[in-house]
């Protein structure tokens, strides 16, 4: 029974494994990976076949209609209606000839039942309409190119979303990664100086309180380095979800973050309104609706269609398999128009609407445009204040780098006390620590100023 259990175990082991994927991504593959997974954009690629199939809906109005029917009744009891039969006609003649007197009284008509159906009917036909001109249908198949470009312009303004998101975490593991070394071999630097510490102590050069301060300093650092490296993990939780993986595969970052890397190209600052998506959909709505327009305005034309039809009827005593049923054919060709005369205004206020919508429009661009200005200023200014704070703090830390190591060989040659190679090293951890914050806050400037130009590629 036990080895069942655990033969049970390791195959459950086994197949979820097999379930795993690996990815090693730079951040352009991780975006790439993200277009083919986000939900979000999957179902703007739908909405985009969608409308593919609504303009290949209202082309079909522009074809010929074919429809045809059939239809067979037996009547149970025929449906009559009464006949007068008399000679009311044949005393009027004599009356008028002046052979019988005026005054002779004129019978009334004897009212007989009669039907003018068969028991047995059959109607079939088909019907063909062709459709010669119709404003909105017109306007239709004229807004069917703008119709699927408003639809790709939201699959990329979806993707800029995505893409911002996955920018913005992956740099934010590799910074806390980063960061995680630099506590890993902090570690590894107070670990020794405890240990050289505590031999001192034991030699009498040193005392209890050296050993606690560094065991209270250690302890901190340690608890830090648990709280980086579980934001590690949250982190790689966040991006998977945000390239649309699963949270049971592995993710390998291959990117390295440097100040270099930060600084690449950030000059290329040209720029034109067009390369945002926000301005390519407003545009394109912008077009539609001036279509809108022009359909309303339309709608003051006659409408027109061609119309055929033929059909066959067939009637009879008996079932229509019998021979003495009569078949009667008919069929008619036509045209159609219907004139619009009056209808109250309404055209006219709806054409008003449309065109109101279309001046919303162009407040909405020129909103969106101020808004853009805005941004990219900001977006500017924090780059450049994100930029020099980080050689600041890159100074700082070599800075501080360099007075930890004079002060342990201070210390090392018996010069100095731990205490101060304790203040220095945590002078260095703050140093770094201050990098770090700087390093993210340009790596996120930067990336905010790349999407307000439109080019975070």
């Amino acid at each position: 029974m036990k080895q069942m259990i655990v033969t049970s175990l390791f195959l459950l082991l086994l197949s979820a494994a097999q379930g795993q994927q690996k990815y090693e991504l730079t951040v352009k593959e991780a975006v790439e990976l993200a277009y083919k997974n986000v939900i979000e954009i999957k179902n703007a690629e739908i909405d985009y076949r969608i409308q593919e199939a609504q303009n290949n809906e209202i082309f079909g109005r522009a074809l010929p209609q074919v429809s045809g029917n059939i239809g067979a009744q037996y009547y149970v009891k025929l449906p009559q209606i009464l006949f007068p039969q008399s000679d009311v006609n044949v005393y009027n003649v004599l009356k008028n000839q002046n052979l019988i007197p005026q005054s002779t009284p004129i019978p009334q008509p004897t009212l007989v039942p009669f039907s003018l159906q068969q028991p047995w009917n059959l109607n079939m036909g088909a019907t063909l309409q062709q459709l010669l001109f119709q404003p909105d249908v017109f306007v239709g198949l004229q807004a069917r190119k703008a119709s699927l470009n408003l639809s790709a312009a939201m699959i990329e303004q979806t993707k800029e979303r995505v893409k911002d998101s996955a920018y913005r975490r992956y740099y934010a593991i590799l910074i806390a990664e980063k960061q995680l070394n630099f506590l890993d071999s902090s570690i590894v630097r107070l670990e020794k100086l405890y240990h050289d510490d505590s031999i001192m102590f034991k030699n009498g050069f040193a005392e209890r309180l050296d050993l606690d301060r560094v065991q209270v300093q250690l302890n901190n650092l340690r608890t830090t380095r648990n709280m980086v490296d579980n934001g590690v993990s949250i982190s790689y939780a966040a991006l998977k979800f945000s390239i649309g993986v699963s949270q049971a595969d592995t993710v390998r970052l291959k990117e390295e973050l440097t100040t270099a890397s930060i600084k690449e190209d950030i000059l290329d600052n040209s720029f034109k309104y067009e390369d945002r998506t926000e301005i390519r959909t407003l545009q394109v709505t912008k077009e539609l609706q001036q279509l809108d327009v022009k359909r309303n305005k339309l709608a003051a034309l006659p409408t027109a269609a061609l119309a055929g039809n033929y059909s066959i009827t067939g009637q009879g005593q008996k079932f229509f398999t019998d021979a003495e049923t009569r078949w009667l054919k008919s069929s008619y060709i036509g045209l159609n128009i219907a004139v619009p005369i009056f209808d109250g205004f309404q055209r006219k206020y709806r054409t008003q609407q449309a065109q109101l919508k279309v001046d919303k429009v162009d407040n909405n661009i020129t909103n969106v445009k101020q808004a853009i200005d805005f941004q990219q200023n900001v977006s500017q200014t924090s780059l450049k204040n994100a930029l020099l704070n980080l050689d600041v703090q890159e100074r700082n830390q070599q800075l501080a780098l360099r007075v930890y190591n004079t002060t342990k060989i201070k210390f090392e040659q018996g010069l100095g006390s731990s205490f101060e190679v304790l203040q220095a090293d945590a002078d260095y951890q703050q140093a770094q620590s201050n990098y770090f914050s700087a390093l993210y806050n340009a790596t996120v400037a930067r990336i905010g100023y790349q999407s307000s130009l439109g080019k975070l590629q």
